[in-house]
């Protein structure tokens, strides 16, 4: 996730901080580079205009002239203003007043509109709502039976809707139909073009006046840079939005439509997706992001994630057993599956402060299959053996590599890291597990 971005402006930054004293030329230097960034990254050239502009107000003034630290005072600057750009604070759903609310979502074809709906209902849920999926798409093929798959697979009910009806009568169905259901948030899942036509934005229209919606959000597909910022300012010009969800953030996305999107359309981002998997949906948070950029990692968001999929008495349990020498390949596997529920190593690296900075990990791309190999070894060990490595001889290492659909060198190697691992995690039990377990209070 902005990779790209992230590297140029830390070596304009490296370079901006190598001057022992900052003066208008080498300010104006450095802000040539960050135009020419944010322009390589899609950024709407307007917006990169404005920003520009209000970062050089700022940086040759005084509060950076005449500051200790001029460089570190910049990059301060440039943050804050990365910052106010994509909406300075989380913009959370409007959900108050009467229920059920009813979310619309709308789209083009191809930006992953259905899953995203599932994956709202998903995050929702876990917030304690009870959402129902309505599938108002009566014309794309197999359209209503995705977004029943998707139910199925989450346990989250869908609107029973037949092709015969009109988009509207489903909206109003489900409407008349959620209080004996239960629910108390409706997610719509309206059609889609290729492009934006007349027909679309009629329909859609429609069912905004009939079920008046407690929020209409556009789903929009990150990759697409400038396009998904025009795209936003059409659907706001003819429907009115009132959020935005940028999908595939975790892909190559280039960064200029989540810089841009706010600025242009006056809509706040509300959630990005950031990965295939039904819970990869992220509240947007645009401090986060600009530190993100900057590559000053976000640790608070590691954090969180931490916290939902750690468990604290786990947690205590494996610190007093590394207290005792007890660290065993049983608990090596419950390691490297709660690592994996937070999502993918590339991911979690991204969110540690400098690590884009890091020369040797600038290359390294985390192989999430290897993760799975160490998984089917350790799974292919018997009781003893998870308990006490040691008594892994030979005859033992080729049952495991043949049970597990590997070789002897794969076993020797996770038994390698294995104990290098125990090693390291032992040495450092007093601060880090400690530190871990406190993430809960």
């Amino acid at each position: 996730m902005f990779d790209n971005l992230s590297q140029k402006l830390n070596k304009t930054f490296i370079k901006l901080k190598g001057h022992g004293k900052l003066n208008e030329s080498n300010i104006e230097d450095a802000l040539k580079e960050v135009r020419l960034a944010l322009l390589e990254a899609d950024t709407n050239y307007k917006v990169v205009k404005k920003l520009i502009e209000d970062i050089r107000s700022r940086a040759i003034g005084r509060e950076v002239l005449e500051s200790l630290t001029p460089g570190q005072q910049v990059i301060k600057i440039v943050n804050e203003e990365l910052t106010r750009l994509m909406g300075t604070t989380s913009q959370p759903l409007h959900l108050t007043g009467r229920t059920p609310f009813v979310i619309m979502l709308v789209g083009l074809q191809g930006s992953g509109k259905t899953t995203t709906a599932g994956k709202l209902a998903l995050l929702l849920r876990k917030q304690g709502r009870n959402p129902c999926l309505v599938p108002a798409d009566i014309y794309r093929p197999a359209a209503m039976e995705q977004l029943k798959r998707l139910g199925a697979q989450i346990s989250i009910p869908v609107h029973e809707s037949q092709n015969k009806m009109t988009p509207e009568d489903i909206c109003l169905e489900a409407l008349s139909s959620a209080g004996s259901r239960g629910s108390d948030v409706l997610i719509i899942d309206t059609a889609g073009r290729l492009h934006i036509d007349k027909e679309l934005m009629e329909e859609l229209v429609r069912i905004k006046n009939r079920i008046e919606p407690s929020e209409i959000l556009l789903v929009a597909d990150s990759m697409t840079g400038q396009d998904a910022v025009n795209l936003a300012s059409h659907f706001n010009q003819l429907l009115g939005i009132t959020g935005i969800i940028l999908t595939k953030m975790e892909g190559d996305a280039r960064g200029g439509a989540a810089l841009s999107i706010k600025a242009v359309t006056d809509k706040p981002i509300k959630f990005i997706g950031v990965g295939e998997k039904l819970d990869a949906l992220e509240p947007f948070f645009p401090d986060r992001m600009a530190s993100r950029i900057l590559g000053m990692g976000d640790v608070l968001s590691l954090i969180e994630k931490a916290q939902k999929e750690f468990d604290e008495k786990e947690a205590l349990d494996l610190e007093k057993k590394l207290k005792n020498r007890g660290f065993d390949l049983e608990d090596f596997k419950k390691q490297i599956s709660q690592i994996k529920k937070m999502g993918s190593l590339e991911q979690i690296l991204g969110m540690l402060p400098g690590i884009g900075q890091i020369k040797q990990l600038k290359q390294l791309k985390p192989d999430e299959k290897e993760l799975k190999k160490v998984e089917a070894i350790i799974n292919s060990m018997t009781k003893k053996e998870r308990a006490n490595y040691k008594i892994i001889n030979g005859s033992r290492r080729r049952r495991i590599a043949l049970g597990s659909g590997t070789n002897i060198q794969d076993v020797n190697r996770l038994l390698k890291n294995f104990t290098q691992t125990k090693r390291m995690m032992e040495q450092f039990t007093s601060k880090g597990l400690r530190g871990m377990s406190s993430l809960f209070h």
